[in-house]
Order: structure tokens, then sequence, then C-alpha cells
């Protein structure tokens, strides 16, 4: 019994070949019971059978063991399930004899509120309050709602029926068989599955309405959401039905099910679930109301969707052989929902904000206290904290990186070949190496190695000298510590225009390159294409550092609008990167900042945006009395931007600039900027009295609502007041999600600690609450004092699952001392939780880079008058 305890991966005794399986929820006491019947065959002598299952009572009477083609049936002596380790154990008294068999289990189990497994949400209906009944399994949740073999290498077939509520609708992966009425209950059975792993199974029970349509080949998709919210689906449902035919032709691979189902749960953790043939969402991620959404929010549903939908081959059809090649499915998901998006929508230009993504994983990934992309996994308590930037943000990245380098065609190519070849099976990081290589020529696996197999990445810095670049490559630590790492780098470099670009490997830590015939082009040209840009439009996933010539003629290069939107955002961000390291003086990023005055490109302001929300933070720690001047060269650089985007929508604008027009006025009304505040006041005032008026729309309510907490205090409340009153009403959640993102924001610490317990009320479902725990500077203490006050609460509510790491890092990454480094480690010492303890060393690393930044700039020289004169310059 013991052997069985506390080990990664089951025994190999038995393998799963078909699950009949038979559930029936009691929607009004939240309880469910169950069967499966599972033909498994024993390939090892053995008087055990060991599978999954967790928070299930199983009646030990209901276990039995019988073989195909004989009579005989094995009970077993003894049932035991391990909690801890989510293990079934069941004891015969006799060696089971190898060969194909039938598993038999009867149990019990509850659907829970904690959103995994088979569980429960809420939802009303003509002013009542229901419950629904939904699964979701990904990770190792399967094993809560069935005793199965809950591992993604053990694929199988699923035979589904289920009893429910005559009057509900009950959806699974395949398509209806047959549906008998019995009176107030139904039997519901499903076609039996294609082979497929247990986290893709999925059950909803509820009441819905649908929309539909086919694709070219007669697959049918629908998109179900709540009662009277239909139309909210079309949008996703339009996606859908064009991104599965962009895949077919993209993967070569026809889609392998009968019918697509797409579905709104109120209640849901994360931001989908990619279920074989009935994926799950967030409603935020799958509806889009004409009226009342955002851009933002549109581009999110579209994303979303091409993610959820690309997962079907790469994930479903071939599946990661085990958690540790999670990045797989979710890195090459990311990555391919951005080539679907951008061939739906090349007007949003979807590429260039792809760099938020990098961004992202270069941020997770310059910490100390990152990953690799691939993670051994040594126990299911430690999958959920995988499912982070590393696996998708920098899996993503690594990918395009790698297609850049291989040319898309090549990479197209040999992507269908590798899923030819591991249809219906599993596949780990090499296979897709392997078929890269195979149809490349290219050393793949040994280049890749370096990016998937060690943590971190490189800053590769570059000077000139004697008519020769030098490169080196050292590893980048956001503290600024050296490492030694060492990578197999693709670079790429133009010289004064983007017809001269060269490329090759930088396969050791330093390399030169004679670049003579460039510089003597330079010479005739003059000072405007003398510019050298690195990691041309930022296909890389590294950093890169210039001499200070170099950079100089760079931040020319930018002010003249001679490089694109991509190379913009790099060397911006680089910088960012390269000042918090203390590798360069605030100063020099200032000045740099001052250079994007004129900048109308969607991503690279929004990333000048919140760079100025950390810099703006970092400086009030460090020298508060620079503040005022401060924020008035923040002003200065979004006047002109502001100015050309106005409050209100020009008619044919581009999407971006819909977008870009919240992101800049929620940035003025953050930084006080008085004309923004009064502006927008007003027009929330007029939004209150009539919630159609075009003075408010969508794409700018974020901001006005922001605007509007910046003038509330403990003796003035309406503002506050009102944004609830809007809360309350509306029944969009990406309306509600807008309002809570904007509710902390306030600068007094009263009405912060309203905010917090606000967000933990039941007004809020818990999945949303992190989003009310955007704080500002003044508000960082009020919601430390919060969390601990009540970290018990929290961790009961959100457990185990990723939810609660966002408390973590939200609340404690802001801070700036050593101090409070060792206050949140003594809190913490004695509240240990496997789930949390990554985003908890995370975050203070985060602290400690903070506190060691302040003390950097508390000594920088001329930092004074540098801000003085960026704030009153006059252009």
């Amino acid at each position: 019994m013991e052997q069985f305890k506390g080990q990664p991966r089951l025994p190999k005794f038995a393998i799963p070949k078909r699950y009949d399986l038979r559930l029936k929820p009691d929607l009004s006491s939240c309880k469910f019971a169950g069967s499966v019947s599972i033909e498994i065959d024993i390939v090892a002598d053995t008087h055990f059978i060991v599978l999954n299952a967790a928070e299930l009572s199983v009646n030990p009477g209901s276990v039995s063991f019988s073989l195909r083609n004989s009579s005989k049936v094995f009970e077993a002596s003894k049932v035991e399930l391990v909690e801890e380790d989510g293990i079934l154990v069941l004891d015969f008294a006799e060696t089971l004899p190898l060969g194909l068999g039938v598993l038999a289990i009867g149990f019990e189990g509850v659907l829970n509120d904690r959103m995994k497994g088979f569980y429960r949400s809420t939802y009303e209906h003509n002013g009542e309050k229901k419950n629904m009944a939904v699964t979701q399994f990904e990770p190792a949740d399967a094993r809560r709602c069935f005793p199965c073999w809950d591992e993604p290498a053990c694929k199988a077939t699923f035979k589904i029926t289920l009893d429910v509520p005559s009057e509900l609708v009950a959806l699974s992966n395949m398509p209806i068989l047959e549906e008998k009425v019995n009176g107030p209950l139904k039997t519901v059975s499903y076609q039996e599955s294609p082979i497929m792993s247990t986290y893709l199974v999925a059950v909803v029970v509820g009441l819905f309405d649908y929309v539909e349509d086919h694709t070219s080949d007669g697959i049918n998709v629908r998109v179900y959401c709540q009662i009277g919210k239909a139309n909210q689906g079309k949008f996703a449902l339009n996606v859908a039905v064009r991104t599965l035919e962009l895949y077919k032709d993209y993967f070569a691979v026809p889609y392998a099910l009968p019918k697509l189902d797409m579905i709104a749960i109120p209640d849901f953790a994360a931001g989908a679930m990619e279920n074989y043939g009935l994926v799950t969402y967030r409603e935020t991620a799958l509806l889009y109301d004409e009226q009342h959404s955002a851009a933002a929010n549109k581009q999110r549903v579209a994303t979303v969707v091409a993610h959820e939908l690309a997962h079907q081959w790469f994930g479903n059809l071939v599946t990661m052989e085990w958690w540790t090649h999670l990045w797989l499915n979710e890195g090459f998901a990311t990555w391919v929902s951005y080539l679907a998006t951008d061939s739906v929508f090349p007007d949003w230009k979807i590429w260039t904000q792809f760099l938020d993504e990098s961004t992202d994983g270069l941020r997770l990934d310059g910490l100390a206290e990152s990953h690799p992309i691939e993670v051994e996994i040594n126990h299911a308590a430690e999958i959920d904290e995988i499912f982070d930037a590393i696996s998708y943000r920098k899996g993503a990245s690594v990918i395009r990186m790698l297609q850049s380098f291989l040319g898309a065609e090549c990479f197209q190519r040999s992507l269908a070949s590798y899923i030819k070849k591991h249809a219906c099976s599993n596949a780990k990081t090499e296979d897709l190496w392997a078929a890269l290589e195979e149809g490349s020529g290219e050393p793949v696996n040994k280049l890749m190695n370096t990016w998937t197999k060690q943590k971190g990445y490189p800053v590769v810095s570059v000077k000139v000298k004697d008519q020769k670049l030098e490169f080196e490559q050292s590893q980048f630590f956001s503290s600024g510590s050296h490492g030694d790492g060492q990578w197999i780098v693709p670079l790429t470099f133009c010289c004064g225009s983007y017809d001269k670009k060269k490329s090759f490997l930088l396969q050791t830590m330093s390399e030169t390159h004679d670049v003579k015939e460039f510089l003597s082009d330079i010479n005739k040209s003059g000072i405007a294409h003398s510019w050298i840009k690195l990691n041309v439009d930022q296909t890389g996933f590294y950093r890169v550092k210039y001499d200070e010539e170099l950079a100089a003629r760079l931040r020319y290069a930018i002010e003249n609008k001679y490089l694109t939107a991509t190379d913009r955002f790099g060397i911006l961000d680089d910088s960012f990167a390269l000042c918090m390291a203390r590798q360069l003086p605030l100063t020099s990023l200032l000045t740099l900042m001052g250079a994007y005055r004129e900048e109308l490109e969607y991503t690279v302001l929004s990333n000048l945006i919140s760079i100025t929300y950390k810099v703006g933070r970092i400086v009030a720690d460090a020298r508060p009395e620079l503040m005022d001047d401060m924020n008035q060269f923040f002003v200065n650089l979004f006047q002109y931007s502001a100015e050309k985007l106005g409050w209100d929508a020009k008619q044919g604008e581009s999407h971006l600039d819909a977008m870009l027009r919240g992101e800049i006025l929620t940035a003025l009304a953050m930084l006080g900027h008085e004309e923004t505040l009064n502006e927008a006041c007003s027009r929330f005032h007029a939004f209150l009295n009539d919630r159609n008026t075009p003075l408010l729309s969508p794409d700018i309510r974020k901001a006005a609502y922001v605007a509007v907490m910046q003038k509330v205090n403990s003796s003035n409340r309406a503002g506050f007041e009102s944004l609830l009153r809007v809360y309350r009403e509306t029944d969009l959640s990406q309306e509600k999600i807008r309002i809570l993102g904007s509710l902390a924001s306030c600068r007094d610490q009263g009405i912060v600690l309203e905010v917090l317990n606000f967000a933990l009320s039941s007004e809020v479902r818990s999945q949303d609450a992190v989003y009310g725990l955007a704080v500002r500077q003044e508000g960082r203490e009020v919601a430390w004092t919060w969390l601990k006050d009540n970290w018990d609460h929290i961790a009961e509510t959100y457990g185990s699952g990723f939810l609660i790491t966002r408390f973590v890092s939200a609340v404690v990454s802001p801070f700036a001392s050593f101090e409070k480094v060792k206050e949140v480690e003594e809190f913490f010492a004695s509240r240990k939780k496997a789930s949390i303890a990554r985003t908890l060393k995370q975050s203070l690393e985060r602290v400690h880079i903070n506190a060691s930044w302040v003390q950097s700039i508390e000594k920088e020289k001329n930092l004074a008058e540098a801000v003085l004169e960026l704030a009153h310059r006059k252009y």
C-alpha cells in the first residue's frame, strides 16, 4: 500500500482503454452520484489496481473487476482513497489475470463552489437564483468527478450518460445519441468520443440559449450563453467558424469531431478551457455586446477563441506526454492564436501587440526565481503554478523566434507532419524539435534546448569599434546580478535602413562582425542613416544594450520616425529593463522617453504608459520631492496623442485608436490631470442620467471611472456610491470588471479598505475579486494589512488553484523596501502552501529589486535638473 503514496505518477500495471461513465447531478442539494465501468488492459502481474480519485466517496461494495470473456468476478478486498495524493488503491485477494477486463466503481461527490472538478456555478433566471453544474478538469481534477487514470498520456475513449432534470440543457464533448424523458428527469446519452485525455472530458448542465452556424465542411458550431444573451454570442461564433477553417488548412488536418460547442460560464477560474468539442469560457472571454463592450473586449474574445480552438489540434489531437511539456500546449496555442487573429482581423496589427506577451515573459524570466520552460513536475499540487507567463508567453515567444529563424513555410510544413505523426497520441518537446529539424535541416534541438531547458535569457551588448560591431551575451537579471547562462541566439541587425539586414547565430559569449560596407554607405548618407538596431522587429527573446553613441543615434531615429513600431517598442522596453537592473541611469531612460512624445502607435504608447506608472512609483519612494515635475513630464508625453484622439470616436477610426483613447485618458486621470478629470466627471454624470448616452462610449468608461475615483474621499463619497450603483445594475461581466478595476485607484485609504472588502463580498464572483486589488502607491499598506487580516478566508476560498497566487503578487510586489521583505516572510513563514510557494518567492524578489532600484535613484546625480528640464521643455 505504502509504495503508491507520494509518487508523481500512477503505476503502470493497468492501461485504461474505454470509460463508460454515468453521472446524476442534483442541482438543489449540490451533490452528484455516478458509476463508471472502465475497460482496462492488465499488463503486469498485480493484485492492486491504482487510479486517481479525490473528494469522492467510493462504495467498496460497488467495486469489482470482471474478465472480458469469462463469468469470473473479482471483488476488492480493500478499497482505500489516499486524499493527499488523490489516488484510489484497490487491493484484490488474488493476482489479476493479464489481458482485458472491466473495472466497475460506484461513487458519490459534492458539486463544490471552488471552480474545479465537477462544480456549481450560479446564475439568475427571471429574478430567481439557480445553479448549473460544470466541469473544469485541467490540470488534475477529473479525479474529483470520477475515478480515472488522470494523466495526459492515459488516453481512452469516453461514453457518457447523464441523468438530469428534463427542462435543462445537458452538454458533453460529443453530440447527443439519444434522449429519454421520464417525467421530471431525462437520460441523455452521447456518442462515444475519439481517444482523448481525461483533462479534456466535459459536462455542463443548466438553462441556456444558443446561436449556431456551420463550417464549409459541415461542422456544427454553437455558442451557448445565459437566456437572453444569445446575441452576445454572435461575434465569437463568427470568429470560431472562420478560425476552424483556417486551422484546417494551416495544420493540414480537419477538425476531428462532428460538432464544436462554446459556452459562457458565470463562475470560471481561468479565461477559458479547451475541452474537446465543448469549450468553456468566462463570460468576458466569449460574449460581446455591440452597445456596451469596448474594442479591447472584442479583441480579447477573438484571441481567446483562437487560442482555445488551436488546442483542438495542439493539445487535444496531439497531447503533451506529461505536464513538464505543458508549454507545448500553451505556448503554441498562444502563438498560433495571433496567427489566426491576424488573418481574420489584419487591421488590428496583432503581431505588434504580441510584444505585450513577450514583455510579460521577459519580466518574469528576468527573476532568479523564474523556472525553465520545461519543468519537472513531481506532484499534482505543483502543476497549477506553471500555468504562468513562462509556459504561455515565453513559450509563445520562443516559438515565434524559431519560426522567424526557420521561415514561415518550412515551419508550417514541419508542423503539419508533426501533427500527422502524433495524432491521437502524446508527444514531448523533443518530438516537435525533431519534426522541425527534419523539415529545415537546421540544428533545432541544439538551438532550442538552450531556451527551454534553462531559465532566463541573455542581454546582448553591442558597440562599434574600428568599423566592426562587437556583440557580447550575458544572462540578464532584473536584479542586476550576473548569471552564467549561455544561449544560441538568432541575432538580426539593420544598419541605417531595413533593406540592409543581416542575421547570424551567436553561439559563443562574444563575436565581432565587420560592417565596413554598411558604415561606408552611412558616411555618404549622413546621420539620418547611421542607426544600428539589433533584434529587428523584436522577434528574438532577449534584451539589447547599446553603447552610448549607438543609443543616441537610435533616439534620433525614433524622434524622426525612421523605425518600425516593433523596434520603437523594443528599444523602450529594453531600456526600462536595463534601468530597473541599474545598468542604465534613470536620467537616460527619461531622456529616451522624451523621444516618444509624438508617438501614436497603440502598442508602443500602451507600454510607455505602463512604464510611466512603474517609474512614477519608484521615484515616489526614492525622491518624493521630484513627483510634481515628474508627473508634469508624463502629462506632456501624452498630451500630443490625447489631443489628436480627443474624447469622442471619429468616423471610420481604427480599432487600435479606439483602444488607445481609453488608455491615454486613463493615464491622464491617474496622473491627476485636472482638465481630464473634469471632462470625465461631467461625462460620467451624463451617463448616470442615461446609460446609453453617446458621451460615454465603452472605450472611455474605464477612464471616466478612474477619474471619478480620483475625486472621491471619505467626506465626498458620491462618485463611489454612483459607481457601486452602476456595478449592481449591470449584468454584463465586462462592465462589472471595468468598475472593479477602477475603484481601488482612489487615493483615500479609508475608501480603499472599503473597496478591498467589497471585492471579497458576495456581490463579487470569487473569480473577479483580484480585479479589485489594483491599488495606488498610497494604498499599498492598507492592502497588505487587509491581506493579513483576511488571509484565512482567502486561503479557504481559493485553496489551491492559481487565483490565490494573484492575491499574493498583486499585494506584495509593489513594495520597495528591504524591511517589507522581512515582514512578509515572517507572516508567511507559518502559512506555507505549495500552491503559492513559487509566487511568494517571485513577489519578494520583485520587492528586493524595487528596493535596490530606489537606493540607486536616491544617489543618482543630476536627476533633479534633468526632471525639471523635461517637465518644462517647450516643444
